[in-house]
């Protein structure tokens, strides 16, 4: 007979709804004191759901596709910081095994990324021309887990800046499309242009969105246009425009511009009531495990404690349609040595890590 997890608590259940304590048994949790007759484990401490990496992308790496041994490793790299549901915002090969282990994180898919030919980071994207959008999007909506990715800007050669990929019209076809196949869309977007672009074509979510503008806030908080800002990347942004300073010097400063501003522009999209998620962009250049890192830039950027908790833990699990510590959910949860809504900090030290009522850390 499996061992029973005693979760003395306090049991965060939500913002504003707290249990003195829960139980895991036959891998869910309960609310309700199982009868004797079983082993009990203790574990002490404050009790979370497990973390949400809204932003990150398993199974890639800065060239494109990696073996799936490093896929693992990527996988397990979230899971020991207790960061056990993902939404993978994009990748070019096929991690439906990790839904057939059940010692690695949950993920929600958005298929592969969309770019238009030659206008993203090679091998990353399918590359196509504004004829072709609207069916790659019906086809990654079909291959995804309700969301599509598309690159929404990236530099343009010709121009020497930051540019939109997709006409209007086109753009506002496909996101039809896409809800017409049960998905939501998301971009990634650095400048200013295609944020317009993208709320006009009522697209649901905008990856990094450091182009916002006082109008596209207001836009995007009345449309309930959520962002998921990854931070921790856009911390790299001199690193990434310093290569083009000779050929291309409008987009050098147009990227320092941006990192320049990064905090300020998530605060104020914050204070408009803009949807604000916590994730990293962890695969490609920068290594998985970067939640709670992420969620301390977030504060920097002006967000209260309580807010980005929420950004991470609760309020991501119902935007992505994942329960959290509901009474009959999988047991997916952290335990920590103190009051993550008053030390966000020691989201970074989890005394336990619990994946499906096994414990996987701890």
């Amino acid at each position: 007979m499996a061992t029973v997890l005693h979760l003395t608590g306090p049991v965060l259940v939500g913002p504003e709804e707290v249990r003195p304590e829960a139980w895991v048994l036959d891998g869910r949790i309960t609310y309700a004191a199982p009868r004797g007759g079983r082993d009990v484990q203790t574990i002490h401490g404050w009790v979370l759901p497990g973390l949400v990496d809204a932003h990150c992308h398993v199974g890639l790496g800065p060239h494109g596709e990696v073996p799936r041994e490093e896929a693992e490793r990527q996988a397990l790299a979230d899971r020991d910081h207790g960061t056990l549901l993902l939404r993978d915002a994009g990748q070019p090969g096929d991690t439906r095994w990790i839904d057939e282990r059940p010692d690695l994180p949950k993920i929600v898919r958005a298929g592969r990324h969309i770019a238009r030919t030659r206008r993203y980071l090679r091998n990353f994207a399918w590359e196509i021309e504004p004829d072709e959008l609207v069916a790659h999007v019906r086809q990654e909506a079909r291959a995804g887990d309700g969301w599509v990715k598309l690159v929404g800007d990236w530099i343009d050669r010709e121009t020497g800046d930051l540019s939109p990929c997709w006409p209007a019209e086109v753009l506002a076809e496909a996101v039809a499309a896409a809800h017409e196949e049960g998905a939501r869309t998301t971009a990634h977007c650095f400048g200013e242009q295609s944020l317009q672009d993208f709320a006009a074509a009522g697209t649901d979510c905008i990856e990094h969105a450091t182009g916002l503008t006082e109008e596209t806030i207001n836009t995007f908080a009345a449309q309930r246009i959520a962002i998921v800002p990854t931070l921790v990347n856009i911390a790299q942004f001199p690193q990434i425009a310093a290569p083009a300073a000779e050929k291309f010097p409008r987009y050098e400063q147009h990227m320092l511009d941006l990192h320049a501003r990064r905090y300020a522009t998530i605060g104020a999209a914050y204070e408009a009531g803009v949807p604000i998620y916590v994730g990293t962009d962890a695969g490609g250049s920068l290594p998985h495990g970067l939640v709670a890192q992420e969620t301390a830039e977030l504060v920097r950027a002006g967000l209260p404690n309580s807010v980005v908790l929420d950004a991470a833990t609760w309020g991501a699990r119902a935007w992505l349609g994942r329960p959290g510590l509901d009474e009959g959910a999988d047991a997916d949860l952290v335990v920590l040595p103190a009051d993550p809504r008053e030390e966000l900090a020691v989201l970074a030290a989890p005394c336990a890590v619990v994946l499906r009522g096994v414990f996987v850390r701890g």
